[in-house]
């Protein structure tokens, strides 16, 4: 992937990991549209960063997921960069009363809405980079977030497929596996402690300058490479 000079859209781009890499594909001579529901957290992000082209969306249904194309279409029909990064987690219990509920959510944000988004976009012709967001949690479920967990094991299996299907079309397919880091996914507390944003896209960004095509970062390359015996060790680890 070239990392100057291009335009990209980044899902969920006005907070967490989609921040972290807004601020450094600016950094870097992009020009760069970030999508999301909250509205004062993608002002936030164009104030601090004037270039940035922002559009409220959601994208939990097929409407929302229709409208954001569309208004690309229409007016940045010159994008070459798809982010599928917005993600929701939810700790919970299938024993839960909305357990089904959101779990429905968790599904729909975060498997549906990739899988839609890249076929929507795979119409704009200059479209020639898709990135996906999976997790180290795609090789080692945590118990306590058990759809979050099968959603990232499904977005490594998608990655992986859509990248040997879009070879022969010259459409680069990237994969970054974050570990735990710290942000609000989850809760605004839960990953206090843990490495920063920053540190990851740095990681990550360096990754790219190699092209590789699977970036991953700490405990998330263990994982990527581990066998059944150390997958056992994780389980354990994450699971007492």
């Amino acid at each position: 992937m070239k990392l100057a000079n291009n335009k990209i859209l980044i899902t969920g781009g006005a907070t967490g990991i989609g921040l972290g890499l807004t601020e450094r594909f600016i950094s870097e001579n992009n020009t760069v549209i970030i999508c999301g529901r909250r509205e004062t957290a993608l002002k936030e992000v164009a104030e601090k960063f004037p270039s940035v082209i922002t559009k409220v969306c959601d994208l939990e249904g097929e409407e929302g997921r229709n409208e954001l194309y569309e208004w690309v279409a229409a007016n940045h029909s010159d994008l070459n960069v798809l982010v599928n990064n917005a993600g929701v987690q939810n700790w919970m219990n299938v024993s839960d009363d909305d357990f089904y509920e959101r779990a429905k959510t968790e599904v729909d944000i975060n498997i549906l809405a990739p899988i839609h988004l890249t076929k929507l976009f795979l119409s704009i012709p200059s479209l020639n980079t898709i990135i996906n967001v999976s997790s180290g949690l795609a090789f080692t479920p945590f118990s306590k977030v058990p759809v979050y967990c099968g959603t990232k094991a499904f977005t490594r299996s998608f990655t992986i497929s859509l990248r040997h299907q879009l070879k022969d079309k010259n459409i680069e397919v990237i994969e970054l596996i974050p570990p735990a880091i710290n942000t609000a996914l989850g809760g605004q507390v839960v990953h206090k402690g843990l490495p920063e944003v920053s540190d990851f896209v740095a990681s990550i960004f360096e990754q790219l300058k190699e092209g590789k095509t699977e970036l991953t970062f700490g405990s998330s390359e263990t994982r990527a490479k581990a066998n059944n015996e150390t997958i056992s060790e994780y389980l354990k680890l994450l699971n007492p």
